[in-house]
């Protein structure tokens, strides 16, 4: 233990403690800019500079270890001064045109500058203007950037993907894509991660709002919209509700309001998507003879742009169902169009995703199941619904819940924890154990693959038929178990892949907290969903049976093969 005095304060803290984490912990506030837990503490922002006793210099306290008797004082004259200098010559590089900037009031950088007493600034602005956009779902704009390297360094340690680096020298000094490639032609898995982590507007989900609005203003669209799983447990953060206010139903009724014609549950497609899926790995399994390659699940699309640029020999070990986004628009745009009995081209169906990379999945060629267009003509993040919703003054607080519509709003909970690192696996072995032994495990028998480790497995055992699967979340967590697979030191019959640490409820297009990642807490809340739902089997869907009943046959048919699969294209 370690004696120190913070602003005349007598603390004991570990041996190794930062002068950062010793504030914090008797309720000291630094500010900070470019420091993150355990990812980012290279003192490059210089606003958590904090003054030492016998010091000439101003050290960083994020990245400055304490020593016993050491005299800090955080806030002193001569640290506010450097502080406040430090974020003017910070904004004399920055575009302050807070009123238009998508993280306005959610800006680190603003709120800084604001506690600071930051209201003029004394020196001349000189801009930088270049800007990534090249219509791809990832937007970064350097007149916003402040060189935090935060975007580098969640690319580097925790998706270990390696797009972003630093460019120029000097002055000219800023970050930009890696190997001097374009964003869209780089290796990005448009995870997202960069954009959560990023403290400004520097980094940005493409929007795609104004489409939506053209659409809802359209008297010959007929406008759908389907809320993925992770969704609901995430919405509300935006508007400080808390969790068990903000619940599906009442985003549904905000969404009434904001106009949409139908709106319908992803848990639908997620269930459907079990059903092709599981019995695809049955199918494998019995067939594979001495192939001892296991199946990846394929609902990620950050996911599967990452093995298809990192391990393109290993795409055909892919699952060649489509995601359960792009198995509602199939089904949307041919048996609900059937239903309405319209044309799929009348139909707008937009998703309301916890992800960025849904945003490219709606866009490939393949994903044109009618011939009339893409089958999602649009993903919104869970960013930018709330902005709609917002937009058009509603306060979701006051409203009553409201149901979904049907009959493509009924989802099991095995649906439903597909937010969840885990989730696929866990419901896809719920149903695979039912196709094989025609009878119902225990829901929860399966909950060996839940948890926020990166990278965990388990084996179990379905009518003497042993099966090892297993479970990674995150890019790194990623790679470490795919090397491990071709090299032979680990065997699987299945593996469940999320881009995201956390799988959905962490991704890139969640809400952005500034030094918090909620993905446990959102996992926690979609399995206590599960636990309570009528239905906990994805085979037990009334409305997927029926749609099977009436339109697709069984799963795998040649009908199935046609909407609900595709050929992962290299």
């Amino acid at each position: 233990m370690v004696k120190l005095t913070i602003d005349k304060q007598l603390i004991e803290v570990n041996e190794g403690t930062t002068i950062l984490e010793a504030a914090h912990k008797v309720g000291i506030a630094i500010p900070t800019l470019c420091y993150f837990k355990e990812l980012n503490d290279i003192g490059a922002c210089r606003l958590c500079v904090v003054e030492v006793e016998g010091k000439d210099r101003l050290i960083s306290s994020c990245n400055s270890v304490v020593e016993d008797g050491m005299v800090v004082f955080s806030n002193s004259a001569k640290v506010r001064e450097a502080r406040k200098t430090n974020i003017e010559l910070l904004l004399s590089q920055h575009d302050c045109y807070c009123p238009y900037c998508v993280r306005s009031g959610n800006c680190q950088l603003q709120k800084v500058a604001n506690s600071l007493g930051v209201f003029e600034l004394p020196y001349k602005r000189e801009l930088p203007r270049k800007r990534i956009k090249e219509d791809f779902p990832l937007v970064r704009t350097e007149e916003k950037c402040v060189k935090c390297m935060r975007c580098v360094q969640v690319c580097d340690k925790i998706q270990d993907v390696h797009v972003w680096d630093v460019s120029n020298t000097g002055s000219r000094t800023t970050v930009d894509v890696s190997g001097n490639r374009k964003l869209s032609e780089s290796d990005c898995a448009i995870c997202g991660q960069c954009v959560t982590h990023c403290p400004t507007g520097a980094l940005t989900a493409r929007d795609d709002t104004r489409k939506v609005f053209e659409a809802l203003e359209d008297p010959d669209k007929i406008t759908i919209v389907q809320i993925a799983p992770a969704v609901r447990t995430a919405w509300g953060e935006s508007f400080g509700m808390s969790r068990k206010d903000a619940t599906v139903k009442r985003l549904v009724a905000a969404l009434r309001r904001v106009g949409f014609d139908y709106i319908f549950d992803t848990d639908f497609t997620a269930d459907l998507t079990i059903m092709e899926e599981g019995s695809e790995f049955l199918e494998r399994l019995s067939k594979r003879g001495d192939d001892t390659s296991p199946m990846f699940t394929s609902c990620c699309p950050g996911w599967v742009r990452f093995i298809k640029s990192q391990y393109p020999d290993m795409v055909h070990m892919l699952s060649s169902a489509k995601s359960p986004q792009q198995m509602f628009g199939a089904v949307s745009k041919t048996y609900y169009a059937q239903i309405l009995g319209v044309d799929p081209s009348k139909i707008f169906c937009a998703s309301i995703m916890p992800c960025m990379a849904k945003k490219f999945e709606c866009s490939m060629p393949e994903m044109d199941s009618t011939g009339s267009g893409p089958d999602v003509d649009v993903a919104l993040t869970v960013r930018e619904v709330d902005r709609i919703i917002a937009a058009e003054h509603i306060l979701p607080q006051t409203l009553k819940e409201e149901e979904f519509d049907q009959p493509l709003g009924i989802g099991s909970g095995a649906g439903v924890i597909f937010g969840a690192t885990g989730g696929v696996m866990e419901a896809a072995l719920r149903s695979a154990y039912f196709l094989v032994t025609g009878k119902n495990p225990d829901p929860d028998a399966f909950r060996d693959v839940r948890g926020m480790e990166g990278w965990k497995e388990a084996s179990f055992e379905i009518e003497g038929t042993k099966l090892k699967v297993a479970v990674a979340s995150g890019l790194k967590n990623t790679r470490d178990l795919v090397e491990a697979i071709r090299s032979g030191k680990v065997k699987y019959d299945f593996v469940e892949i999320m881009a995201c640490p956390g799988g959905c409820a962490g991704g890139g297009g969640q809400p952005i907290h500034e030094g918090a990642e909620y993905a446990g807490e959102r996992a926690k809340e979609l399995y206590g969903l599960d636990a309570h739902n009528n239905i906990r089997f994805s085979h037990e869907n009334p409305s997927v049976l029926k749609l099977y009943n009436d339109f697709l046959e069984k799963p795998l048919s040649h009908k199935s093969h046609e909407l609900l699969h595709t050929e992962h294209r290299i």
